[in-house]
């Protein structure tokens, strides 16, 4: 039976979530309560049981180390096969590969010693709770170069605008991949490509100093390549932009919502963090929001996402916001239409407000 294996490439995705990734790549960045964007990415596919998988990245990945280490919470801390983090390791004096190219060419090993004929490339910024057994076995029905995964959106939002449209022949072949933001059939990003197809483009890419190999590979080469789609019809987002960060956590405090991404599919695995249940004391009122393990509620706290371990102190009021791990507010502190990081400590009277378009964010660690 033929194998697949799986490549996260996060050489593109650099600080698309400004103040958020001043400290970690985007792929790192908490979302949901207790996950991060590449626990996604990683869960769909390792139900697709892809047995080894590859990340690479160039820039700020101590916390996406940190987070998944050995690959156990994936079940990919594995003898044979596993994860493989691959960070930028360039000394090949005679190398002329530019972007992501220069992973490609670095870690051709990767690719070599593996028995998998099969590469199934994505980012971190689609998310969804799903997995690509269908996809892939299509791929081998139709003999496909690379099998590209679309979804078709009724509405195109902010962060639609920087995704590639389909423009494809009735049979489902494409023909075009262009950035017509009328065309509502988007492509996600991610893709099963034959490895002999990979190694061969990786090669041609290179000779001719391209940069980018999606676009330079693939893109560039439709007319010679059989190139399909295979259409997601579930639940899905993309989040490529804090606005985008903001709205997509706030809408999993609809209950449809909420089912839609992680009640439809199987779990949604993420590192293992033993936290005891959220105290509420006598003082604290909670409505229509999400509160992970570990926090400490005694003041309000309405319509808003509050991570592992966040103190609310009495009198503090929380409305349409996002906490992450950690932080601390202090009494008589507002916070509205408010993202933030890790570690922050809010103190006693401050009041800090945003917009739903524009929520404030707060960096990591700082105190205000």
């Amino acid at each position: 039976m033929a194998k697949l294996m799986g490549l996260i490439n996060l050489e593109h995705e650099h600080d698309f979530l400004n103040e958020l990734t001043y400290f970690r790549c985007g792929a790192a960045t908490p979302f949901g309560g207790r996950y991060r964007l590449i626990d996604f990415t990683l869960s769909n596919m390792t139900k697709t049981s892809i047995e080894e998988v590859a990340i690479f990245t160039s820039n700020k990945y101590r916390s996406l180390m940190d987070h998944l280490g050995t690959g156990a919470d994936w079940d990919l801390a594995r003898r044979h096969g596993g994860l493989f983090i691959l960070p930028p390791d360039w000394n090949d004096p005679t190398d002329i590969s530019r972007g992501d190219l220069k992973h490609f060419h670095n870690n051709r090993d990767y690719f070599h010693r593996s028995k998998a004929e099969h590469v199934l490339i994505s980012g971190s910024q689609f998310i969804a709770n799903t997995d690509y057994d269908a996809a892939f076995a299509y791929h081998l029905e139709r003999d496909a170069d690379v099998t590209c995964i679309s979804v078709g959106v009724n509405e195109c939002l902010p962060e639609h605008a920087s995704q590639l449209r389909i423009e494809a022949s009735s049979d489902g072949w494409i023909q075009k991949l262009t950035n017509d933001l009328q065309n509502q059939h988007v492509f996600t990003g991610v893709y099963i490509i034959k490895k002999e197809v990979l190694m061969k483009l990786i090669d041609e890419c290179i000779a001719y100093h391209k940069d980018h190999f999606f676009l330079n590979g693939v893109n560039s080469n439709l007319d010679s390549l059989k190139v399909q789609y295979f259409k997601y019809e579930g639940y899905s987002i993309f989040v490529n932009s804090v606005e985008s960060f903001f709205r997509h956590n706030m809408n999993l405090l609809k209950p449809t919502t909420y089912k839609g991404l992680f009640f439809q599919n199987s779990f949604v695995h993420t590192k293992i963090s033993n936290e005891p249940p959220v105290k509420y004391r006598e003082s604290a009122e909670v409505t229509g929001s999400l509160l992970a393990n570990g926090c400490v509620v005694e003041g309000n706290v309405e319509n808003s996402l509050l991570f592992r371990g966040v103190k609310v102190k009495n009198g503090a009021t929380i409305k349409n916001s996002i906490i992450m791990q950690r932080c601390t507010i202090e009494e008589g502190v507002h916070l509205e239409n408010v993202i933030l990081d890790k570690d922050v400590v809010v103190t006693s009277g401050q009041t800090l407000m945003g917009s739903k378009e524009m929520p404030y964010v707060v960096a990591k660690r700082k105190t205000i």
